[in-house]
């Protein structure tokens, strides 16, 4: 259900990075590694399951809003995500 802003103490912005200053430019990343480098996380963090699953919610529609500046590679098995990287 929808809250009234109120009921927050403070409200932020909604500023994403761009994809040259989140992804470096000789890497591939999975999502996974995406949706941590969002939250200011090192790629290789370790955080559990729910916390994962929420921050997929951020990196799908990021990686989906980005795709123009993105290049994507099959993943090395059928068990692994993915790869993404800068288009150069």
């Amino acid at each position: 259900m929808p809250k009234p802003k109120d009921d927050f103490e403070q409200l932020y912005p909604c500023d994403f990075y761009e994809p040259d200053e989140l992804l470096d430019a000789d890497l591939m990343y999975s999502v996974y590694e995406i949706a941590r480098l969002l939250q200011g996380l090192d790629p290789d963090a370790e955080i559990d399951i729910e916390t994962e699953t929420i921050l997929l919610d951020w990196a799908i529609p990021w990686i989906m809003r980005n795709a123009d500046e993105l290049v994507v590679a099959e993943p090395p098995t059928d068990e692994e995500p993915g790869y993404y990287g800068l288009k150069t």
